[in-house]
């Protein structure tokens, strides 16, 4: 069939305008590599985001996104996260040098990042020793959010009552300007306003009334899809203002029997449950490169079940960028193999802790930052935590090579006691 000389003209106008309709990120393609500041090593598996897509550096340290807006996203477990602009280059690599950073914190609770003497002592010990992060309630134990929040559902259940920092981005602002590495504690499934006001979405009794812990706080029901919602809106939030990694905690069942749910309390199904959250908020938040991590009981290093709260630490593992086990050896009430007085041997809880982790999951060292701890033992012979304590933990949790490691006192209490004075870098 033979096709006019206008029909070729109106054919190739066509392709043009089709063309031009192809959206420029399909087209714009960047490679990079992503290497160790330090050595220059590849960093195999470094994460690069672009247009909410994420891809995965190869073995020597290369891959291909879709720049469209010039911008790539990079971060990787055992480094600091990183934005950088770049441009395709006709497939030439361009280099990205991530660097080696070791977070090492203090725990502020709800009310301790927004009373200024807490906080400020607490930069202060920052300045003035190893340390660097710090672990913030973005929903604290009660559920409260410190600062206004834009979430509505956190105002209808009562979350905003007390408002501790008035205003979160200046506060974020000073943090970063300081050097401090920032995460948002985000308490999940222990949350008395939501359940409170949504009894339809608390973990009820076997009379179906509302069930409330050994602190007379209400919980809520994980298999909730509207729960989840809530806590990974809060997520979302938290990053939006620069936090540097989030961090889930009492993401878990209660530790109780006989109690009501949605869906059956089988193992299965908690399992699910949690996992499913984690899938969920790492999808959310893929866009702002945030770390992920969550808060494990310490015996789920040691249990081969979900220590019927839903933890089972395979599953949890795939999900996130650090695990972070609460290696208290108050919390440790039956011991360990060979070691039945945990308070007298902190070093080999948390040491060998790690290591039964490490040995189940196959994961490398930098994949774990463990809570250690740093107040009054409550379970055995009421010893105060000092230097021979800590020293003892921060030592297991760097002879095992864990990322970092963090302090917690619930009422932000802190001394230089088992700090180093230097700053070592990274």
């Amino acid at each position: 069939m033979l096709i006019s000389r206008g029909s070729k003209v109106w054919i190739a106008l066509l392709c043009v305008t089709l063309f031009s309709l192809i959206p420029a990120y399909a087209m714009a393609y960047t490679t990079g590599r992503v290497v160790d500041f330090i050595t220059g090593k590849p960093v195999k598996g470094a994460l690069v985001t672009s247009n909410n897509d994420v891809v995965l550096a190869d073995e020597n340290g290369i891959f291909t996104a879709n720049t469209a807006s010039g911008k790539v996203r990079v971060r990787a477990p055992g480094y600091g996260r990183t934005d950088r602009i770049v441009l395709p280059l006709n497939g030439v690599p361009q280099e990205i040098k991530l660097i080696p950073f070791n977070p090492k914190a203090l725990y502020l609770s709800f009310f301790g990042i927004g009373d200024r003497s807490l906080r400020d002592s607490a930069i202060k010990l920052l300045q003035e020793t190893e340390l660097n992060t710090l672990a913030i309630d973005v929903k604290g134990d009660r559920g409260m959010i410190p600062y206004k929040s834009a979430i509505p559902l956190a105002a209808e259940v009562g979350a905003q009552r007390t408002i501790t920092v008035r205003e979160i981005a200046p506060l974020m602002k000073s943090l970063k300007a300081k050097g401090i590495y920032t995460i948002a504690r985000i308490v999940v499934f222990k949350d008395n306003p939501l359940a409170g006001v949504r009894p339809d979405l608390a973990v009820k009794t076997p009379a179906g009334e509302i069930w409330r812990d050994r602190e007379n706080l209400a919980w809520v029901d994980p298999f909730k899809k509207e729960v989840w919602d809530y806590n990974i809106n809060i997520a979302v939030e938290a990053a939006q203002y620069g936090f540097d990694e989030i961090q889930f905690d009492y993401l878990r069942f209660p530790d109780a029997s006989g109690l009501q749910f949605s869906m059956s309390n089988t193992e299965e199904n908690r399992v699910r449950a949690i996992s499913g959250f984690l899938m969920e908020a790492r999808r959310r938040l893929t866009p702002y490169n945030v770390f992920v991590s969550a808060d494990i009981f310490g015996y789920v290093c040691w249990n081969l079940n979900d220590t019927k709260i839903g933890q089972r630490l395979e599953d949890l593992a795939v999900h996130l960028d650090y695990i972070c086990p609460m290696l208290y050896p108050s919390g440790f009430q039956y011991g360990i193999p060979g070691y039945r007085n945990p308070v007298a041997n902190p070093y080999e809880i948390v040491y060998l802790s790690l290591k039964r982790a490490q040995e189940r999951t196959n994961l490398p060292s930098h994949r774990f930052r463990p809570w250690l701890q740093a107040f009054r033992d409550y379970a055995f012979d009421r010893r105060y935590f000092n230097d021979r304590e800590i020293m003892g933990e921060v030592k297991a949790a760097e002879g095992f090579g864990s990322q970092g490691w963090m302090l917690w006192n619930p009422r932000n209490a802190y001394s230089s006691a088992g700090l180093k004075k230097e700053k070592p870098f990274g």
